[in-house]
């Protein structure tokens, strides 16, 4: 689409009208914070050449949202597996909420906006059926899987049938760094790095209130007085936090009293939501799940999707991994019935 369009016209009213419509963006860009990330100077794995649309981020976040891996992320569930309601978080819409919560920071910061909604449209598309059930599985058998890790291999390699998204590095590095020890280089990236963990936590907790595995007595004080007890209270105070702590540093940041109040949140909900007995059961099943497809598939390689085992360049393991940890909750579930259930 982008390389059929021609040029703006020039106007000897608009100085300028001599610009593509890119190119303009990119000249609107040189009034961001001077921390901003600047897509003119954005490089890809692979040379290409330039829409004049589109900046390289734009670009980037397109391919993300027209891909298959982000839209299988609609039937991948946060928390609870395979919920029968219609109103609980999956990948998908935590993807949208973590992207909304970002770009409401880098605005207030004067940052990329393009560049903060592909990192976060992309942040979670290597994660598992089942959510980090299925993530632990995977560990268990192979000895290393990390969700941010295969969100790369597949923008680099498994999306478009093979030939990956060719994405800028700007964007690569704030979805691998993401979560974990390390730390993007921009600071787009490094809002989405904080910012995804505020979305997950106020509403996995708005999800467990619903389930009713919560109340809101059930938070701790500190967490009360500090953050708020609604999840829409909360999210704003952690956001004008980040903003107001942030202004003219070359960091993002929390103040301490924020900071040490999000993270007694995340300890509460590791112990009352994400690991507890209520769900424990259902955890079982699911990394039994995915244990049983792994096994299947790795004794009978041929039975996999021949596409897969090419990509892998001949990895039986890697194109299993591939394979599996692609599959939507419901897919998952429909394989394990068609190939250990009888009829």
């Amino acid at each position: 689409m982008c390389d059929r369009i021609e040029p703006l016209k020039e106007d000897s009213s608009n100085l300028d009208t001599r610009l593509t419509i890119r190119e303009r963006t990119e000249k609107n860009e040189e009034r961001l914070s001077v921390y901003a990330a600047k897509s003119k100077t954005a490089l890809r794995e692979r040379m290409e050449e330039e829409c004049p649309i589109r900046t390289k981020f734009q670009r980037d976040r397109d391919r993300i949202l027209h891909s298959k891996p982000f839209r299988r992320l609609k039937h991948k569930t946060q928390v609870y597996i395979a919920p029968s309601g219609d109103h609980y978080r999956t990948r998908m819409t935590h993807s949208l909420e973590v992207s909304q919560i970002c770009r409401t920071i880098g605005r207030g910061l004067q940052l990329n906006e393009d560049l903060i909604e592909a990192i976060a449209l992309g942040h979670d598309v290597g994660h598992t059926p089942f959510g980090h059930v299925g993530e632990e599985a995977l560990q268990k058998i192979i000895g290393r899987f990390e969700h941010n890790e295969q969100s790369i291999r597949i923008m680099k390699v498994l999306a478009r049938d093979g030939l990956g998204l060719n994405l800028t590095k700007p964007v690569l590095d704030g979805i691998l760094n993401h979560t974990g020890e390390g730390i993007p280089f921009t600071l787009e990236g490094q809002i989405v790095k904080t910012g995804d963990r505020i979305a997950y936590l106020c509403h996995d907790y708005d999800d467990a209130l619903r389930a009713g595995l919560l109340s809101q007595d059930d938070l701790p004080q500190n967490v009360k007085k500090i953050l708020g007890e609604k999840p829409s209270v909360m999210i704003s105070n952690m956001v004008v936090d980040m903003i107001e702590a942030s202004k003219g540093k070359s960091q993002i940041r929390q103040t301490l009293e924020v900071g040490g109040a999000m993270n007694e949140f995340r300890q509460f909900m590791f112990v009352k939501v994400y690991n507890s007995a209520a769900l424990r059961e259902e955890r079982r099943k699911g990394q039994y799940i995915v244990q049983a497809l792994f096994d299947y598939y790795i004794n009978n390689i041929e039975k996999l999707p021949s596409n897969y085992l090419a990509w892998a360049e001949g990895d039986k393991t890697q194109a299993v991994v591939d394979y599996i940890s692609g599959l939507t909750d419901n897919y998952a579930i429909d394989l394990f019935t068609t190939l250990f259930i009888p009829r």
